[in-house]
């Protein structure tokens, strides 16, 4: 917020009628990115019909009466920690891979991308060279 906004809002003794998602994140004592998962929720609504990639304005009297229900706090942590479990979960395993037995897949599992990256990087020069005259 500019120093004139909040001298401006401190002058007139209130919060602005809609909130940025920064300032509704303030408000929430969350984070910027968390607020697409408490939207997608359906606990968090935007005003209007913002397009996806659109500036969203959330209503200062909707956040403060949600921020003063303790049920509501409660929902909107479980789904921000669910939201961020999911995405920081280790990816599903396709049919092709399998678990090693020793559990330490990464470094064997590493080894293997690199042979076959390499493998593919000299079949792919065998063809461009045979392909290819120098001119």
């Amino acid at each position: 917020m500019r120093d004139e906004q909040h001298q401006f809002l401190t002058l007139l003794g209130q919060l602005p009628a809609r909130l940025t998602a920064e300032q509704a994140a303030w408000v929430l004592n969350c984070q910027v990115h968390d607020l697409p998962a408490l939207v997608a929720a359906k606990l968090l609504k935007p005003l209007g019909n913002p397009p996806a990639n659109g500036i969203k304005f959330f209503a200062t009297v909707d956040v403060l009466e949600h921020v003063r229900d303790r049920n509501w706090l409660v929902r909107v942590t479980s789904t921000i920690n669910q939201h961020w479990q999911k995405k920081n979960a280790p990816p599903e395993r396709t049919h092709g891979e399998r678990a090693d037995v020793a559990g330490g897949g990464s470094l064997t599992k590493n080894i293997l991308l690199s042979a076959r990256r390499k493998v593919a990087r000299q079949r792919s020069g065998q063809r461009e060279r045979v392909t290819s005259p120098d001119i």
